[in-house]
């Protein structure tokens, strides 16, 4: 009787495994130390086969920036009950963000320092996800506004205006709690709501901070 042949791993198995051995390295290398002989060793293949998949290096690292920001797009999305009261709503949002951030490391590298610092098309990526991120955070604020008031108090541009700075405060908040020992996820998102809640609650109910006359 012949040898029993060994099962061949399906191409998209095969494939996540590169990319995870590839987030893992750029995020823990960067993208320009990192090697595609690291990432193959890593995932246990040849270095052809990672470009027979995979194309590039460029190519690669662009493939785990849309993996991993979608990752992150879903938990956010999946953390967040609509039927929730509004503080509720944001509260789930900000911990699914860090429970993501801080479990997925390496992804958050990738997506937060690495991307960002070499230029196009790795920027435009990155971007992409923080626009959806942004986008869905405004849903948030304004459904917390509505909430407060039948005639909503918030004008659209304080709405924009108020997500994109919770956004750049989480994704700071994240990158330092990721770095810092024994900063709890649920702690990261304790601080930015508490930031962030009271003058959003003070908003609503018409109690804006007014800057003095210059």
């Amino acid at each position: 009787m012949g040898a029993v042949k060994s099962k061949r791993m399906p191409r998209a198995v095969r494939e996540q495994q590169m990319m995870d051995a590839a987030v893992r390295t750029f995020g823990q290398r960067g993208y320009r130390a990192a090697s595609m002989d690291e990432i193959a060793e890593l995932a246990g293949v040849s270095k052809p086969l990672v470009y027979l998949y995979l194309n590039s290096k460029e190519d690669l690292f662009s493939a785990c920036i849309r993996r991993e920001a979608q990752s992150l797009l879903e938990a956010v999305r999946a953390g967040v009950d609509p039927g929730l009261p509004a503080d509720a709503q944001l509260w789930a949002g900000l911990r699914a963000f860090f429970v993501h951030t801080a479990e997925n490391p390496d992804a958050w590298s990738v997506l937060h320092r690495q991307a960002r610092s070499h230029g196009e098309p790795f920027v435009s990526e990155v971007g992409s996800m923080r626009d959806e991120i942004v986008a869905f955070v405004t849903g948030l604020i304004g459904a917390a506004a509505r909430e407060a008031h039948s005639d909503p108090a918030l004008a659209d541009r304080d709405v924009a205006g108020l997500a994109q700075a919770l956004v750049g405060a989480a994704e700071s908040l994240a990158g330092w709690a990721n770095d810092t020992p024994d900063v709890s996820a649920r702690e990261a998102a304790a601080t930015l709501m508490n930031f962030a809640w009271a003058g959003l609650e003070n908003l609503m109910h018409a109690r804006p901070w007014t800057p003095p006359a210059a």
